[in-house]
């Protein structure tokens, strides 16, 4: 079934395995989600991902991450960018997460990166979401 928005659509499934405890939660495949699961897994707030072919879409399977007393690597999401109010900020206006504690998830000209990184390579772009 198709989604008006797919990055909200793959942040609330992760956010709904996360508070039902699953250690892994399947999302509908696109280039885009790769993208997405790369950084998450970069960050360290996934375990790993893997593309399952099922003979039609595919899926990537995300196997989460959990600490001591079975607490989750990723506290909050947080969709900033939307369909109909996009948020585009320049290489010197990247909003921080918790001061540097979390991650601002971007989508630029050079591809879906980090805060961090597209300050790093001078880009700015398409606020998608804050992780923290």
């Amino acid at each position: 079934m198709p989604t008006t928005d797919p990055i909200a659509d793959f942040l609330t499934r992760i956010r709904n395995a996360m508070h039902a405890r699953h250690m892994k939660v399947d999302i509908p495949y696109s280039a885009l989600k790769k993208s997405l699961s790369q950084v998450l897994l970069d960050g360290g707030y996934i375990r790993d991902y893997v593309y399952v072919d099922d003979g039609r879409q595919g899926f990537l399977r995300l196997y989460l991450k959990y600490g001591g007393g079975g607490k989750s690597a990723i506290a909050g999401l947080k969709r900033v960018s939307t369909p109909g109010w996009r948020r585009y900020v320049g290489k010197d206006e990247i909003p921080r997460v918790l001061n540097g504690l979390g991650l601002t998830i971007l989508s630029t000209p050079r591809g879906i990166m980090t805060g961090a990184r597209a300050r790093k390579l001078g880009v700015g772009g398409e606020v998608l979401a804050y992780i923290w």
